[in-house]
């Protein structure tokens, strides 16, 4: 055990705040993907693993594993959809479905297979990263929870461990046993007062607090924010007012796999990210948006900052029981929810 020392306090808090701001990010994609869907998507790690590996890829010159990925997620869904649209008497519709499908996933394939090569600017890699990271979110959904829509919570989250599993079992196929690391978006330090902090670090921090921003004006100014809102209060009665559960599903992956792969990105330059690191880093925000009740967005992002705070001083002080001290923290949250929620059978809801 290391001796505290008050003068690294700001030194810890800085790096707290830091990490604890891409979890809030995880939290709130949680409690959004909670609210409008059921699912406890533990996969959500996945793609923070996806958005620094495929950066990773990108800049050593290769064509990312996550393509082929998108590439067969893309055909399953389509095929999926045409069948279900052949079943409904609509071939015309079908066809389309199967064609358009191809065609894109053509155009993906020699695209990225030109571009990669090039190594292009770091910024250009970075949105072809989230070109192939985002999209799996609503590719995924089609396949694999939309045909359970209208199962218990129980078997989502059966579902979701699954997923999890064969995820990690992708990528460790993709991108290696190895760990990697990205170039950071800004280099060198900036000194505060006492404490120097390096640009990367304010940089997630001020991308991370932009992002939050920019979620909470698409929920509160926007009609499709406003009915996925709805959809998160009462699913039924959005149903009943014309808001396609379906279609709020789609959208709420969609923005689920974006702020994992732009969390991920983020995160990629001060953490080695491995094929298995996703779950980890996927619990720790899950344990923020459980002290938000899986439905409160403040308490969420809150929990989350706090769980990065404790982490960078539990990893100073006592290091070796680090994720022990971290993930204590849910114990007495759920037994505090436990006391205080009322329990409402699921066929009532």
């Amino acid at each position: 055990m290391q001796i505290f020392d008050p003068s690294i306090f700001p030194v810890l808090f800085a790096d707290g705040l830091t990490n604890g701001a891409v979890y809030a990010l995880l939290a709130l994609a949680l409690v959004l993907v909670f609210s409008v869907t059921r699912v406890i998507f533990i996969p959500i790690g996945e793609f923070v693993v996806f958005g620094t590996l495929t950066l990773a890829a990108l800049q050593s010159g290769k064509v990312p594993g996550t393509l082929g990925l998108l590439l067969v997620l893309l055909g399953v869904a389509a095929i999926m959809q045409a069948f279900g649209q052949f079943r409904a008497g609509q071939s015309s519709r079908g066809l389309t479905t199967l064609v358009g499908g191809a065609v894109i996933g053509a155009v993906l394939w020699f695209a990225i297979g030109a571009l990669a090569p090039m190594k292009l600017p770091l910024l250009l890699q970075s949105l072809i990263t989230l070109l192939l990271v985002a999209p799996l979110g609503p590719l995924i959904y089609r396949v694999v929870y939309q045909p359970l829509q209208n199962a218990t919570v129980l078997v989502l989250l059966i579902a979701s461990v699954a997923l999890h599993m064969v995820l990690s079992g992708l990528a460790l196929v993709f991108f290696g046993p190895e760990g990697s690391r990205t170039p950071p978006f800004l280099s060198g330090d900036l000194k505060l007062g006492q404490v120097t902090v390096s640009q990367q670090s304010l940089l997630v921090i001020l991308a991370s607090a932009m992002l939050m921003m920019g979620l909470f004006f698409f929920f509160e100014r926007t009609m499709i924010g406003k009915a996925l809102r709805a959809t998160a209060v009462n699913r039924v009665g959005a149903r009943l007012v014309g808001i396609s559960p379906t279609a709020s599903g789609t959208l709420t992956f969609l923005l689920a796999a974006l702020i994992g792969g732009v969390s991920g990105m983020l995160i990629g330059p001060s953490v080695a990210m491995g094929y298995d690191s996703g779950f980890l880093i996927g619990l720790k925000g899950f344990i923020g948006a459980i002290i938000g009740g899986l439905v409160s967005f403040p308490l969420a992002a809150g929990g989350a900052v706090l769980v990065g705070l404790i982490e960078s001083f539990a990893s100073f002080s006592l290091s070796a029981w680090k994720e022990v001290i971290v993930f204590t923290l849910i114990l007495p949250v759920l037994l505090w929810r436990s006391l205080i929620t009322k329990h409402i059978p699921e066929d009532e809801e």
